[in-house]
This record gives structure tokens, sequence and C-alpha cells, in this order.
């Protein structure tokens, strides 16, 4: 039940304006009518059928819920591909030397940096500390001046697994699986760019959204006869339940951003960085843990005290 009064995450703020201008003009309609003007014209019933403009917001909806689900099955694609990376490289690769720990540990982090600059590239945002701690300064330069920043990393990666093919610490098979995993990785990113630069047609919305308002500023002088003075609250309760759908539309068909309906990729990368350290810790190995850097403060997962 307390969700019927839950404004976070709601689109009651995004559409109370226009749903309060209905309700307004409601109000003057029934006042009208009140005063004997003739503002009574069920006539406008037909204006807009009702059906037509129902079946245009589901489609809407539909359309928009579709690009949310496919970034969200994108990202937990990318999740088991980092996991599944991570622990092949982590038991395949060996370590002769204390520095070969310390490099896998790097390019370990760079399977979370892939992820971070994925959702930095996707949010238009430029390289910033949150990927500092994930790669070397020279890395985190280079990654300052590049235009598609996960791509490079991805260039890293598959230029650790050629070196260590080279050096005979992997061979053809298990160097073929982990490319495997890197192409699915890059595929990942090209799905989400795919939904982020493929915005519903600007001619459908703008349509939508003039049937929306033919259809709200019709309404009272459909239903005043009727509802005399409750013109106004009606009026106010169906645009509220219009504008809402169509507002849910707009804000889940971008599932990349900031809004409380998106996906949440900041918490999404977290998980994949306490994940993979994780994998790190329960190694069998123990002087990879060993020589990894010190694990950031805002990423450790505190236990109940």
């Amino acid at each position: 039940m307390h969700l019927i009064f839950q404004l976070k995450g709601s689109v009651i703020p995004s559409i109370l304006v226009p749903v309060l201008c209905s309700g307004l003009f409601g109000l003057i309609v029934s006042v009208l009518y009140r005063f004997g003007y003739p503002v009574s014209l069920p006539v406008l019933e037909g204006l807009v059928p009702t059906i037509v403009l129902g079946l245009l917001l589901v489609f809407r909806t539909n359309t928009a819920y579709d690009r949310f689900w496919e970034g969200r099955k994108a990202w937990g694609n990318l999740v088991n591909c980092l996991r599944n990376f991570s622990r092949q490289i982590l038991v395949a690769i060996d370590e002769n030397h204390p520095e070969d720990a310390t490099e896998k540990a790097n390019h370990l982090r760079l399977l979370v940096a892939f992820a971070v600059a994925t959702k930095l590239h996707l949010r238009n945002e430029p390289i910033n500390d949150e990927l500092q701690d994930l790669v070397s300064p020279e890395q985190y330069q280079k990654l300052k001046k590049m235009n598609h920043p996960p791509l490079e990393i991805a260039f890293w990666l598959g230029d650790y697994l050629q070196k260590q093919y080279r050096l005979n610490k992997l061979d053809i098979y298990q160097l073929t699986t982990m490319l495997k995993l890197l192409d699915t990785m890059v595929d990942t990113l090209g799905a989400s760019e795919r939904i982020l630069k493929t915005p519903m047609p600007v001619a459908y919305a703008i349509h939508l959204k003039q049937l929306l308002l033919i259809y709200c500023l019709a309404l009272p002088f459909q239903i005043v006869s009727h509802l005399d003075l409750w013109t106004g609250l009606i009026a106010a309760l169906i645009s509220f339940t219009l504008l809402g759908i169509e507002q849910i539309a707009i804000e889940i068909e971008n599932p990349f951003g900031y809004d409380s309906n998106d996906l949440p990729l900041d918490t999404i990368c977290a998980a994949m960085r306490v994940n993979i350290e994780d994998l790190i810790s329960l190694s069998a190995t123990p002087k990879i843990s060993a020589n990894l850097p010190k694990f950031p403060d805002r990423y450790q997962v505190k236990e109940d005290s």
C-alpha cells in the first residue's frame, strides 16, 4: 500500500503541472456551464477516438519497455562475461615471476574499467576519477584523450592475451575462448549504443503529444453536462492517467541515464568490481592477492556488526 503514496520513482513530479492545468481548464468549463454558456459539446467525443489514443499509448509504452529490457539484458550479459573472463584469467595464466601477478591483477581491474568506461560513454560523460584507481596513470591520461575509451580498454585486454599466448602461458584453445568473451563484451557495448542512438521517431512522439493535448482540451466539453462542477476533478484524473503513461515511456526509453526508473549502472559496476575482487581473494594462488593494489574503501563490502 505504501507504493500508492510514494513519489520517489514516480512520474507525478513530471506531469503535475499539465495535470493541474487540465483540471483548472475543466473547472473553468464547468463554471461557464453553470452560468448558462453553451460549452457542453458531446459531439467532440469522436474528435480523438479513445481506442486510437489507447493503442498509440500502448505501442509507445511497449516500444520503450523493449528498449529498457534490451538494455538490461545487455548489461546482464556483460556481468556474466566479466565473471567468466576474470575466472579464466585467474585459472589459466601462470605466474612465473612476482611481476606476473601484478600484471594479471592490473588486467583483471581493466575488466571493471571496461564496464565503467562503457557506462560513462553511454551517459556521454568524460573520463573521471572513477577510473583512476582501475588503470595506470599513463593509461588514465590516454583514456582522457580517446574518443571511445571502452574500445581502447578492449584493445589492451586483447593485447595482454596475445602476449600471454606468445609466452606460452595460454594455448590456442584458451586464447580463442577468452577472445570470444572479449568479443561478447564489445558486442554488448554495441547493443547499448544501438539503443542509445536509435531514439523514437520525432514525428511519432510529436503526433502523440498533439493527440494527447487535443484529447485533454476537448474532454471537459464532452463531460460537463453530466458532471457539472466535478468536471475539473475528473478531467485531471483522466489527464493524470494518460500523461503518466506517456511520461513513463519517455523515462525508460533511454535506460542508461540517472532517472529513478533507469538501470542502476553505478550499482552494477560496483558489484562487478566486488565480484572480481572476491575471485582474486579466493584464488588458490595467494601471491596474486598479495600483489594487488589496496582495494579502495568505497568498494569494500561492509559486514553487519
